[in-house]
């Protein structure tokens, strides 16, 4: 009996990814999170900012109190300089330190130039038009192409997985096995689940139904996928030693490999 194909999320009805995030998905909870760090991005950065945009489970609606961290993208009207990095940094602090409902602060820098750059059309591009939402300034998305699931996308996105490997198995005496392990985790599931993203035909940032989507294309990989999807330090050895590496070549394979960036 064929199995059926996971019912298609995260597209419109033309095809192309629909944005994930949304202001009005941010729960109560998070409200005032979003609200101060919308004022000290704009106080800390002032004229160098284009625009500024969430990212990852706030924006999504999906965040839980104590367990969450807030994502930021920052589009300098700049390439970033290391005082760019300096008030990051301290603006990370300061909201980390302000709000018990938040367990970490990130902030990406980039500047917009890259953001729109043919080089980038794949991966930072995509990223901003349909992972971000926008919080500040004139939003890039209205400069980048529409997007759809597609073998280029899948390749810029994560065709530098063979390369992260070894990196990471350099870093495991220096990591904290909790963040090397939800590091690692969540890359190679949504490795998997763009590596199958053009079959499948839609998006998920869901981690447990990126394993489940990407399971269904791999069966014999199904078990380690749902447990990468939930990963404790326990299941480093099977990550980097098994699961990644034969990610790796499926994705060479099936994808070819990234780009070189400058």
């Amino acid at each position: 009996m064929k199995i059926r194909q996971p019912a298609v999320t995260g597209t419109d009805p033309d095809g192309c990814f629909a944005r994930e995030g949304s202001l009005a998905k941010v729960t109560p909870v998070f409200a005032p999170v979003v609200e101060t760090a919308r004022a000290a991005v704009a106080e800390a950065f002032g004229e160098r900012l284009h625009s500024g945009y969430l990212y990852g489970s706030i924006p999504r609606g999906t965040a839980r109190p104590g367990v969450s961290d807030l994502d930021l993208l920052l589009a300098l009207r700049h390439t970033p300089t290391p005082a760019d990095r300096a008030a990051a940094d301290a603006l990370q602090a300061a909201l980390d330190g302000e709000f018990a409902q938040i367990d970490g602060v990130g902030v990406l820098l980039h500047s917009a130039e890259t953001l729109l750059s043919e080089a980038e059309r794949y991966d930072l591009g995509w990223f901003t038009a349909c992972l971000c939402t926008p919080l500040l300034g004139p939003d890039l998305a209205e400069q980048l192409p529409r997007y759809r699931p597609s073998t280029e996308l899948a390749r810029e996105t994560n065709g530098d997985l063979a390369l992260a490997l070894p990196r990471w198995q350099s870093q495991l005496a220096t990591v904290a096995p909790e963040k090397m392990t939800r590091y690692v985790s969540r890359k190679l599931v949504r490795s998997a689940l763009t590596l199958v993203m053009p079959r499948w035909g839609g998006w998920t940032s869901d981690l447990a139904h990126s394993a489940e989507v990407s399971g269904h294309y791999y069966p014999e990989r199904a078990d380690q996928l749902r447990r990468a999807a939930a990963a404790t330090p326990v299941d480093l050895p099977m990550l980097l030693d098994d699961l990644g590496p034969w990610l790796a070549a499926e994705y060479t394979a099936v994808h070819g490999t990234r780009t070189p960036r400058p």
